[in-house]
């Protein structure tokens, strides 16, 4: 009865772990990687390109009040994503773009919709 008790103990307690902390150590990433989007809000000039070329309709367009003013600008729901890179592609000025970041760690899948002010 003691035995299998003993050798997980032994193994829990003196053994090396087998998996990483996350995180503590994080592999390198490709060069064609495609993590989370950025939004440039200076440049974004509200074109909604990227919410008509999204195939999962992962973006829509809100608006926010800016310093010029209220502005039509993309809306993020990350848990819908492809990371697919069309909206990238298509922004005329080039201010969405995709990052190398991957922490989507979250207890609540709201908390995935991401507003044009934290798209940075």
């Amino acid at each position: 009865m003691l035995g299998p008790l003993a050798k997980t103990l032994k193994v829990s307690l003196l053994e090396k772990r087998y998996t990483t902390e996350f995180p503590e150590h994080r592999e390198p990433l490709p060069d064609s990687y495609r993590g989370r989007l950025r939004l440039d809000m200076d440049t974004c000039i509200s074109c909604s390109a990227c919410a008509i070329i999204c195939p999962n309709k992962t973006i829509t367009m809100v608006k926010v009040l800016t310093d010029k003013g209220d502005k039509i600008m993309p809306q993020v729901g990350h848990e819908r994503c492809l990371f697919c890179a069309l909206c990238e592609e298509v922004c005329p000025p080039k201010c969405l773009t995709l990052t190398k970041s991957y922490d989507y760690e979250t207890y609540d899948k709201r908390e995935l919709v991401t507003r044009p002010e934290e798209l940075d």
